[in-house]
């Protein structure tokens, strides 16, 4: 966009997005083409073979730059082969800080993947940064983190992480999937790389699975194209175009899926047979500070735990939703049910899950943009 200073929603709309050249056409053209003509040997128009650049994602990686008040983005099939990327650009030797409670299948790829090849993974609770100080050692490459964290939505200080790691020179990355771009930015904040699982907000309609990095560095970036120019854990066009479809609605989804989570959230509260209810808008919560410092609103999620309940009492309620439908994804305009402990983070070992606060009763809802009122009579009923 010519106009940097354009609010988020202009942003959304028009970020990326360039009248088709050949015909005028408003929307960005579906280029369903493996490759393209060479008028000489090396001699093309930008493109020359769709693992490598397709006009299609390269509006949407434009798109998700300006987004993230970045300068370079790549899409990637996943968020999972986003977060493979990033991991790929370390060493054997090298090791990692990631905090303690964060998405079952980045805990996976962590330790079923990456630690056979000899990088180190050091979890730790990182709502004080100061602990990170002393986790850090001489192959200290990079610290991950969550905010808000999946599925306990705790809060870390981007910005404070962000200082710790470049006085070390250590990279930092962070997971903005709960929060998108709407809400928060962390390279603004100093992060070096922003991670994305697009499948859940920024697609928002539950019709595609794909994944981004987002940086301001140029070498940073070149060595995450080469990633995935050679690997080819690539989107498809057809996907791209979704994306950049839903990303024009990104900020009035977002105020809906918010407005309606403040309002679960305290009915939830309130309820008797109700436990813990964890959302970082209660001024009580933890993290309250924080997510008000980084965070234009409180989010679209809303975990809970059952009084008294464990994973018999959790699927119960779950299976009497007749709106929240219980399915392992987040952040489409649906209202979705999930339990971490046997769904999404089913591959972290009991006491691991335990001690970050996912205990047995725990229900995560994705909070989607339905009248508040239905949603709230959905909980009633299925706790009753």
């Amino acid at each position: 966009m010519k106009n940097k200073n354009y609010k988020f929603g202009t942003k959304a709309i028009h970020a990326g997005v360039e009248p088709d050249p050949a015909t005028g056409a408003v929307m960005t053209p579906i280029y369903q083409s493996s490759t393209f003509i060479q008028e000489k040997v090396g001699q093309h128009k930008g493109y020359e073979y769709s693992r490598i650049s397709n006009p299609t994602r390269h509006a949407l990686e434009k798109a998700l730059a300006e987004l993230e008040n970045g300068k370079f983005a790549a899409c990637f099939g996943s968020g999972v082969a986003a977060t493979d990327a990033v991991l790929k650009m370390l060493n054997p030797g090298d090791e990692v800080i990631a905090t303690s409670d964060l998405y079952g299948g980045s805990f996976r790829i962590f330790k079923a993947i990456f630690e056979k090849y000899g990088i180190k993974f050091n979890f730790i609770n990182m709502d004080e940064p100061s602990s990170i100080e002393k986790a850090i050692h001489k192959n200290t490459r990079l610290i991950w983190i969550e905010s808000p964290t999946n599925p306990i939505l705790s809060l870390i200080d981007i910005e404070k992480v962000a200082k710790i790691a470049s006085q070390h020179d250590i990279w930092l990355a962070v997971d903005n999937t709960f929060a998108t771009p709407f809400l928060q930015n962390p390279l603004d904040l100093g992060a070096d790389f922003v991670v994305h699982s697009v499948t859940k907000y920024l697609s928002g309609h539950s019709d595609v699975v794909m994944g981004a990095v987002v940086t301001k560095d140029e070498s940073l970036a070149n060595e995450i194209y080469q990633i995935q120019r050679v690997s080819g854990a690539i989107c498809g066009p057809m996907d791209a175009y979704l994306v950049l479809r839903g990303l024009k609605t990104l900020h009035l989804r977002m105020e809906r899926h918010c407005q309606n989570a403040e309002k679960i959230a305290v009915f939830l509260r309130n309820h008797p047979k109700v436990d813990t209810v964890f959302w970082p808008g209660f001024k009580d919560h933890p993290n309250h500070d924080v997510a008000k410092k980084q965070m234009k609103d409180f989010g679209g999620m809303v975990s809970f735990s059952i009084k008294n309940g464990g994973t018999k009492e959790a699927h119960a309620v779950m299976e009497k939703f007749k709106i929240f439908a219980i399915a392992a994804s987040l952040g489409g305009v649906e209202s979705l049910s999930a339990h971490p402990p046997t769904m999404t983070h089913a591959s972290v070992p009991e006491e691991v899950r335990h001690a970050t606060g996912i205990v047995d009763g725990l229900i995560r809802l994705s909070v989607g943009v339905e009248d508040a009122e239905d949603l709230i009579n959905d909980l009633k009923q299925a706790l009753a």
